[in-house]
């Protein structure tokens, strides 16, 4: 016959269980909510000391949401231009009308000016960085979703455009040779984000360097390297001849990384030659190295 089990044995198992059960409960509850996993492109919020109307109106500095991105910022004559290598965005001050990747926009409110700094609203910023935009305002923190390009990313292939070719008397295709040697005529001229024509300013920024050295050789580009990209034909590494285009993107700043962000000139030997930063128009390599990881496409334009 089994023996019954004493009482205070009884009560010590059942406060047994009971303390594993509650230590269980407990741990279950400190590790709180699942997490979702975030979106694969978030930009961190940026803190942005911003101005606030009467009428409830929130004025945000643009030079900071430039920062937020790791854009360049650059303000002349009360006008503004962002972007990376080349400018993406296009503001003045006191005006409703603005550009953002080349296309015209209109925001809700123009630009203001306070002590040097221009401001934009939410709701333009909004709609210049065709993006959601938030501000937090307790902890004057802004959130800025990725860029989007307003533009898809077809490519068009303008080759036969006559309206995009200059009479030739020279060719890229036929003049590689010389081609290389005039654009190394320019080794070490400055970097200027967004410059003026070379003839006025003597600075290049990206495009505005191979649209300079292909008007030499009677090809039209057009200003931006992202416009550049859509002209001409691809070609794959292993078709890559002196004079092809080389594009690059911009790795984490858009919802889309084919938007092309900067470009460089093919020229032979596993190298281009492109301007960025110190020390201006220089030679890079092609294979190797930080630029080799981020080739978006190669074309040719002849």
């Amino acid at each position: 016959m089994p023996r019954l089990l004493s009482v205070k044995t009884i009560v010590i198992i059942f406060t047994g269980i009971l303390l594993i059960t509650t230590a269980v409960s407990c741990n279950q509850r400190n590790q709180g909510p699942e997490v979702k996993s975030l979106p694969k492109k978030v930009n961190p919020p940026v803190h942005a000391e911003y101005v606030k109307e009467s009428d409830g109106t929130v004025w945000i500095p643009l030079d900071q949401v430039a920062r937020s991105f790791g854009l360049r910022h650059k303000e002349q004559d009360h006008k503004i231009k962002i972007g990376y290598t080349d400018v993406m965005l296009e503001i003045e001050s006191g005006s409703k009308n603005a550009k953002a990747f080349g296309k015209a926009v209109t925001l809700s409110k123009a630009p203001i000016t306070r002590k040097g700094i221009v401001y934009v609203d939410e709701a333009s910023l909004s709609r210049l960085l065709n993006t959601n935009v938030q501000f937090d305002h307790k902890n004057q923190l802004l959130h800025v979703e990725s860029l989007y390009s307003p533009e898809d990313d077809t490519v068009v292939d303008h080759s036969k455009d006559s309206k995009l070719k200059r009479y030739k008397l020279l060719s890229v295709a036929d003049n590689q040779d010389q081609l290389v040697s005039f654009a190394k005529q320019y080794l070490g001229v400055p970097y200027e984000f967004g410059a003026d024509p070379y003839e006025q300013s003597k600075t290049f920024d990206c495009s505005s360097f191979t649209q300079h050295v292909y008007k030499r050789f009677g090809q039209s580009l057009p200003r931006l390297a992202r416009d550049q990209a859509k002209l001409g034909k691809r070609v794959e590494r292993s078709e890559l001849q002196v004079g092809d285009l080389i594009f690059f993107t911009v790795p984490g700043r858009f919802e889309n990384d084919k938007v092309a962000g900067h470009v460089g000139i093919y020229i032979g030997d596993g190298r281009f030659i492109h301007t960025w930063g110190e020390p201006g128009v220089q030679i890079s390599p092609l294979d190797s190295g930080y630029w080799n990881k981020m080739i978006l496409s190669m074309r040719r334009i002849s």
